[in-house]
């Protein structure tokens, strides 16, 4: 998981900078460009203008100078060039001849221009010319005009000259300042751009990113509402529902892994059963033989000239051996399928029987042995000898468990009758009464067969109460 967040923080940082890369930068470079051009036509704007402010000051003074050079008055001439530096900013002003000879001149200004193209051609065109020029180590613009007579004959030229310089220091100025924005505004887009990547995505990511990492078995679900962009929210719903979906097919894997646990313990509980019923029919077999032998010997000595209590024993050995060939029969038939032969029987005089040979038992004559409501008169829908058995098994192992004594008592339900075993004994724990069935467990509940069940609680004696209901037959 620590793996994925990181990959999902490179994915994160990688999402910033293919914003920045897609559209900071293009938008940067549009802007700088955009700019360097604007610069480039504000430079020629100025230019033109700064020529046509020489031209303007070169046309307002060319009139009088050309009629001091007409007149050879050089005083006006001084003058008319003095005035040129009062109405602009020049560096320069010379009057030269029509052979580009100088004749007066103030500031920054050429010797001769006889080597002017620039000058050559206002003197034979009769325009306005300039061009740029180095005069005295200076780069300067020259500005050449014709100063022609009054019959339009070029009698000389004049030129105005300005420092390049002066030219260039506004658009050096305005592109220090067009740097500078443009950087304080890239820098205010990057920042703009990451703190809105944040607060738009980055945490909603950031928060998705929370909820994967504590998705883990048992805690599929996304409980948390979504949040951010429609895109984000399409992800989260997508995330809820694929946590539906774990949370889900867990429910399925568990159920299956309950399920086949199921069915591992009802096959170990089927191949004990078998393996019981296997070693039960060779008992049964090996037994039959010695109950038969006993069984015809008791009726030849009952065939004898026996006395009464002599008589009695024998069909006592008699019955024992045909309840023990029931009982064995019975055993049999827990492990195959026999037809049904319950039939309506006193539940009480079925209890009196189990308990007249409990005590005769060894285990229970050292015990007080108390019954209660065995006078009962209440059918119930049973196969006697099982009851029978099934309750002396019940009263037996209370014998063992007691103390002193032990109570076996019938009551009468609404629809049930319950064969109550009490003693004072020191009982089952809660835990353990599930595993008192053993080892003929099954999945069916204990009384199943009788349409009964059994419970297991704690006795008012201090021990432990086993309870057997059964259907009362009137109910039927």
């Amino acid at each position: 998981m620590r793996l994925s967040l990181r990959k999902a923080s490179r994915v994160f940082r990688s999402l910033q900078i293919t914003l920045l890369l897609s559209i900071v930068v293009p938008l940067l470079l549009i802007s700088g460009i955009a700019i360097y051009a604007g610069l480039g036509a504000v430079e020629k704007n100025l230019n033109d203008r700064l020529r046509e402010d020489l031209e303007l000051v070169a046309r307002a003074v060319s009139g009088p100078l050309s009629q001091a050079l007409s007149d050879d008055n050089e005083l006006v001439m001084g003058e008319s060039l003095k005035s040129i530096f009062r109405i602009g900013r020049i560096s320069g002003a010379s009057v030269f001849d029509d052979q580009g000879n100088r004749i007066d001149s103030l500031g920054l200004a050429d010797r001769d221009v006889t080597d002017s193209a620039s000058a050559e051609e206002a003197i034979v065109s009769g325009r306005l010319g300039g061009a740029f020029r180095r005069v005295e180590g200076e780069s300067v613009f020259s500005q050449f005009t014709p100063l022609v007579t009054e019959d339009g004959r070029i009698q000389g030229l004049l030129q105005v000259t300005r420092k390049r310089s002066d030219f260039h220091e506004l658009v050096a100025s305005l592109r220090i300042w067009a740097v500078s924005i443009w950087s304080v505004l890239a820098v205010a887009i990057i920042l703009v751009v990451i703190l809105g990547h944040y607060g738009t995505v980055g945490r909603h990511v950031g928060r998705l990113l929370s909820l994967m990492s504590a998705m883990a078995p048992g805690q599929w679900r996304v409980t948390e509402p979504a949040s951010g962009p429609r895109e984000l929210r399409q992800i989260h719903a997508g995330l809820s529902a694929m946590g539906e979906r774990m949370t889900r097919a867990e429910s399925e894997i568990e159920a299956r892994i309950e399920r086949e646990r199921e069915l591992a313990a009802q096959l170990r509980h089927q191949e004990k059963v078998a393996m019981i019923g296997r070693v039960a029919g060779g008992v049964a077999h090996e037994l039959g033989a010695p109950l038969n032998v006993i069984h015809g010997r008791a009726s030849i000595l009952e065939r004898q000239d026996l006395d009464e209590p002599m008589r009695r024993q024998v069909r006592d050995i008699q019955h024992q051996v045909s309840r023990m060939t029931t009982i064995i029969q019975q055993l049999l038939d827990c492990f195959r399928h026999v037809p049904d032969s319950r039939r309506p029987a006193l539940l009480a005089g079925m209890v009196s029987d189990a308990l007249a040979q409990a005590r005769e038992d060894e285990r229970c004559q050292c015990r007080q042995l108390d019954s209660e409501g065995l006078g009962l008169e209440v059918q119930v829908r049973a196969e006697p000898i099982r009851v029978e058995l099934a309750c002396l098994n019940v009263i037996r192992n209370a014998c063992q468990a007691a103390s002193s004594r032990v109570r076996v008592g019938v009551l009468a339900h609404e629809s049930q009758l319950e064969v109550r075993v009490d003693d004072d004994g020191p009982g089952i724990a809660p835990d353990h009464r599930e595993e008192i069935f053993e080892p003929f467990h099954t999945s069916r509940a204990a009384g199943e067969e009788h349409g009964g069940n059994v419970e297991v609680t704690d006795s008012d004696l201090g021990g432990c109460r086993m309870s057997l209901f059964f259907p009362r037959e009137d109910d039927k």
